[in-house]
């Protein structure tokens, strides 16, 4: 009714309420911001506040409440079906949508609390490098809890702008970052007693399913498929200040030159990454080379190895 009379005393609303009860509505929604009042010549009148602005944040405040309450029932539901899972004793769940995928990996990575093996191709997107929601919070959280993160990738993630930087970013937070030509799976293995995998990595699929393998000869043989991959590829060792020698001192740039160098880089993945040019990179590694008197690059490499450019436990940081 106030909406619809503006400027009102109390007696315009007289009706089923009692004098005493209006003015009680009245006041109650000056308190709460639904309304004014000033003072006029024949006593207090009333205007109702804007409906958007009085009422929008609490509609915005109850919406935020429902979907906190979402979530809750959603991460209750996963729960409950995972442990309905281990109940049964059965080796292998099956999830069907990025949600209840996306819940899993944050639960492993949560739980984890000695290693987090990763093998991350190209064909598809790196759990470990997604942008989603929580997942990055959670691989910072266990490397401040000391879990030892591992993972092998693609060399094919060089060539993207966009992935290069983080690729070199988790090897410099402490991350064991080892590259290779190709990973035959995208995988990810918790503390060796669950791993998940996609049910069919070449299909491409609008509502993706995964399958999550828990202690079982499954298991074993997926964590040695990892463990093969990992000691075949080339560490990746980024982000060392300074190596001092007594012939030599290497600033952090000509370190990164020889570290993407190792794992196989062109000169020009090498300088899109670093975000130099061409030409400086390649001034960069001919110097490198003459300070090693190196006639080859497969020379310096034997040289950097040697002398203990590539050994972080030799660098200061």
């Amino acid at each position: 009714m106030l909406v619809d009379r503006p400027d009102s005393e109390p007696a315009a609303f007289a009706g089923p309420l009692t004098p005493h009860e209006v003015v009680r509505a009245l006041d109650m929604l000056v308190e709460r911001g639904l309304a004014s009042a000033r003072i006029g010549p024949t006593g207090p009148r009333y205007r109702a506040a804007s409906p958007l602005l009085a009422l929008g944040p609490l509609v915005d405040a109850r919406r935020g409440t429902l979907h906190q309450v979402e979530d809750l029932v959603a991460e209750l539901s996963e729960r409950h079906r995972v442990a309905q899972a281990r109940a049964s004793g059965a080796p292998v769940e099956v999830l069907s949508g990025a949600a209840a995928i996306r819940r899993r990996l944050l639960a492993m990575g949560r739980e984890a609390q000695h290693e987090v093996c990763s093998l991350i191709p190209t064909r598809t997107a790196p759990v470990a490098l997604s942008a989603e929601e929580g997942l990055d919070e959670v691989e910072r959280d266990s490397m401040a809890r000391g879990v030892l993160l591992r993972s092998v990738l693609e060399r094919g993630w060089f060539d993207r702008p966009e992935t290069a930087a983080a690729v070199g970013l988790l090897a410099e937070q402490g991350q064991s970052v080892t590259v290779t030509d190709r990973v035959p799976i995208k995988m990810i293995i918790a503390d060796r007693r669950t791993a998940m995998l996609p049910l069919d990595p070449d299909r491409e699929e609008t509502e993706p399913i995964a399958l999550v393998v828990h202690r079982s000869g499954l298991l074993t043989a997926l964590q040695s498929l990892f463990d093969q991959c990992y000691a075949q590829a080339t560490p990746l060792r980024m982000g060392l200040a300074e190596v001092h020698r007594a012939d030599a001192l290497l600033d952090k740039v000509d370190v990164d030159i020889l570290a993407l160098l190792h794992v196989g880089l062109t000169d020009v993945t090498i300088a899109r990454q670093l975000g130099l040019g061409h030409r400086t990179v390649q001034r960069r590694i001919r110097a490198l080379m003459a300070r090693a008197n190196a006639a080859t690059r497969f020379q310096l490499g034997g040289y950097a190895a040697a002398a203990g450019w590539l050994d972080e436990r030799s660098a200061e940081t």
